[in-house]
């Protein structure tokens, strides 16, 4: 079959099960031969080739709803969906979104790149279709570690109360993007042992069936008996306790039960549960045989073999720098403590995991509990370390301000993947937190401009006593400077003068120094003497420095890879509003809007926060200050 010709997945409802099994082994082909080339997530959508096309013959999108949770699965959805001859341009700028998308397709019924928040959409998308009386289906997919986020268990608490009609899928792979962790992960290993209560709890069914019903005595005692069962055979069958029909586990992989399931599963009054066991990166034997994380989600690699194309890079990953250096301060100072909600491997952690082992905690995905769980360590003179990226961050921010902050406790907080992150588009893009953590009492915050500066950080942040600190470090690598052989503690909001310059000032830090010194460069070719300033202090800023500038006279701009409103720029604009100064200010940073998938550099052009920019911006202000003297 030619993929690029599917239009509608109404097609599928004429192929029997050989014929279904030869199309997912040509989606496993395509998928893994695109993403060789664009990178992405391929080991979840291996993993749910059957599952997909089973859904898409069960039921009729878009009238009924399929809604993806995280997304990181749904690139089989796309293809059956009319979306394939578009998979050459996968995560590229202006190219296919990697997760689901509105505006892409009808059959994208909800754009998500957060874990945890299918079942409440789908609890919303129910209740609209009941007010109104419909009759379609609502079917969110959410995988075994999506489920621990508390968002999910707030979900199925709500959906078993209201004996909602719906049909959760559970996908359940034993991993998410790192091996999954927790009680509930528990729970369901001994469900995906328990086949003996299956076949049991299915033999007394039929039993109950054929008793003549005698009164309520016998019908009670056969529902005792019922539930000793369950409860013999299995400890406490979780999802029927929140008042779900569970159905399962069953083989992921097998279209007959998958088609047994699902039309069972239909005609069931009330919410049910699909419990499906697949495999992440079936198919593809690198892939299959990953027990870390790795083949989540990649770059491009080698289709043979699976050797993943790198890069040429002059320094190390920011986040093993970061991790690492963390390391080396544990093994001085026994109260550090790693904190993370499911992202060892994205954050590098493995090192502090493998020294440290009883001073590391991968929480699952749980952001909130993560960022409350860093506060009562901090209560009791521990130094918490909490690693994650900025946009998980988001999902913690009332724990950062009323649990962390508001007592002025001492927690670290590393701020992974801040700034731009290309390829995985607007949910993922680190460029809120500035503007979100710089209004919090107490609150310190800070950028380095390189590794060297970076390692210098963390040893700051970690011996750090006065409230909550956090380190906003990018994705990518370093840029190779030569690193000092022992780190040391930076003064708390001091500025660093990088560049000389009496004509105008850039203030900025982070990602933005180069070309913040390359366009003072081509300035000076013009005449034009330009000063840079590293900012590496963004709570609190530098106020002396500042009152210097102001009161020279000197127009300013600001450039920060982080959104305008709210942001750096906006604290130096309120200064000198408070100050009473006339100093022409200028900001450069991310506009209004949310920025989609691309290359960081194409993405950055695309929204001007280039050198060109910076020098055009510069001679404008010169200019202004000209035409008001």
């Amino acid at each position: 079959m030619d993929l690029n010709k599917i239009s509608s997945p109404s097609f599928l409802k004429g192929l029997n099960n050989k014929q279904l099994e030869a199309l997912a082994k040509e989606i496993r082909a395509f998928l893994i031969e695109k993403c060789s080339v664009t990178g992405g997530h391929i080991g979840p959508n291996l993993g749910v080739v059957e599952l997909t096309i089973a859904l898409h013959k069960a039921f009729n999108s878009p009238t009924d709803k399929l809604l993806w949770d995280v997304g990181h699965q749904a690139y089989v959805h796309k293809i059956l969906t009319g979306r394939a001859s578009q998979f050459d341009t996968l995560r590229q700028f202006k190219g296919l979104c990697g997760f689901p998308k509105l505006v892409e397709s009808e059959h994208d019924e909800w754009e998500t790149g957060h874990s945890s928040t299918s079942l409440s959409a789908a609890m919303g998308m129910a209740a609209a279709r009941d007010i109104r009386k419909g009759k379609n289906f609502v079917v969110p997919i959410i995988g075994d570690g999506a489920l621990t986020g508390g968002m999910a268990l707030e979900a199925l608490n709500h959906i078993g109360h209201e004996k909602t009609n719906m049909i959760v899928i559970l996908n359940d792979n034993e991993m998410s993007i790192a091996p999954n962790v927790g009680a509930l992960h528990g729970v369901l290993g001994r469900l995906r042992t328990a086949k003996e209560y299956s076949k049991a709890k299915e033999e007394l069914e039929r039993l109950m069936l054929k008793i003549p019903v005698l009164g309520d005595k016998l019908a009670s005692t056969a529902e005792r008996v019922k539930d000793s069962l369950k409860y013999l055979v299995v400890s406490g069958v979780f999802f029927e306790e929140m008042g779900f029909k569970y159905l399962g586990p069953i083989d992921g992989h097998d279209f007959e039960a998958l088609e047994d399931t699902l039309e069972y599963a239909k005609k069931v009054n009330g919410p049910v549960l699909v419990h499906v066991i697949t495999k992440k990166g079936k198919g593809y034997k690198p892939a299959e045989e990953d027990t870390i994380g790795t083949w989540h989600g990649t770059g491009p690699y080698k289709m043979e073999n699976g050797e993943f194309v790198k890069s040429t890079v002059k320094g190390p990953a920011w986040s093993s720098l970061v991790a690492e250096s963390v390391r080396k301060c544990m093994k001085e100072d026994e109260r550090i403590v790693a904190i993370t909600p499911a992202m060892p491997v994205g954050s590098k952690l493995e090192g502090i995991q493998k020294d440290f082992p009883h001073r590391f905690f991968d929480v699952g995905i749980a952001e909130q509990h993560a960022a409350t769980m860093a506060a009562g360590l901090a209560t009791q003179k521990m130094k918490p370390f909490l690693a994650i990226y900025s946009t998980f961050l988001q999902r913690a921010y009332d724990q950062v301000l009323h649990d962390i902050a508001r007592p002025s406790l001492n927690v670290f907080i590393g701020i992974d993947r801040a700034g731009l992150v290309g390829a995985d588009g607007e949910t993922h893009q680190g460029v809120f937190d500035i503007a979100f953590l710089r209004h919090i009492p107490n609150m310190v915050l800070m950028m380095p401009k390189d590794e060297n500066e970076g390692q210098h950080m963390v040893k700051t942040a970690l011996e750090y006593n006065d409230g909550p600190i956090a380190m906003r470090y990018p994705r990518g690598n370093g840029s190779g400077v030569e690193m000092d052989a022992e780190m040391k503690t930076l003064p708390i909001g001091s500025w660093e003068v990088l560049r000389n310059g009496k004509d105008a000032t850039i203030l900025t830090f982070g990602t933005t120094i180069p070309m913040a010194l390359e366009a003072a460069e081509l300035l000076a070719a013009q005449g034009i003497d330009i000063q840079v300033v590293n900012a590496r202090f963004i709570k609190p800023m530098d106020e002396n420095m500042l009152h210097a500038l102001m009161k020279k006279g000197a127009p300013i701009l600001t450039i920060e890879e982080a959104v305008l409103q709210g942001g750096f720029g906006s604290a130096v604009l309120e200064f000198a509003a408070d100050h009473h100064y006339q100093t022409a200010i200028d900001r450069i940073g991310i506009p209004d809007e949310f920025i989609e998938h691309g290359n960081v550099d194409q993405l950055l052009a695309e929204i001007n926060v280039t050198t060109e920019e910076t020098v055009k911006r510069i001679k404008a202000l010169l200019q202004k200050q000209v035409g008001t003297v």
